[in-house]
């Protein structure tokens, strides 16, 4: 009798640990899924429509900015953005698509600047802390006229 009560103990207690390991890991899905919504509105504020101050919502108590072309922090994102509206009114950056492992969202990116032109293909990496975005890195590479195949870049 006592082997059936501690066989039982061990059964309960292994489907314990197994529940709790799904909700930590539907809890980590969830938190993947709001840095995910967090970052795309972010980009859509930020590059799409141009409005620093509404994607800087979304930013946490730094930003900090990988790609050496850009300045560092909110007011290197202001920068940027205003260099957009003012040079690239029309550009549009269309999110093909996104990954999140953790605290990283990334999106791979169709950007054109000027509509008709081919524009750039790009990974934009974001780490977020507490929900909002603190760091970021990009990969451009524009999209060639003559490929040497014929698949896209998307």
């Amino acid at each position: 009798m006592h082997h059936i009560v501690r066989s039982a103990a061990i059964v309960a207690a292994s489907v314990l640990t197994l529940s709790l390991a799904s909700g930590a890991a539907m809890a980590g899905s969830a938190q993947e899924e709001a840095n995910r919504k967090t970052v795309l509105a972010f980009y859509e504020k930020g590059l799409n429509q141009k409005d620093a101050d509404a994607a800087l919502a979304y930013v946490g108590d730094r930003y900090v900015q990988h790609n050496p072309n850009a300045a560092d922090g909110p007011d290197g994102f202001r920068k940027f953005i205003g260099f957009l509206r003012e040079k690239f009114p029309n550009s549009h950056s269309e999110i093909k698509r996104s990954f999140v492992d953790g605290d990283y969202v990334i999106l791979h990116v169709h950007a054109v600047r000027e509509p008709g032109s081919r524009g750039n293909a790009i990974v934009d990496i974001f780490k977020l802390e507490n929900g909002k975005v603190v760091e970021h890195w990009d990969v451009v590479q524009a999209i060639p006229e003559t490929p040497a195949n014929n698949n896209t870049m998307f």
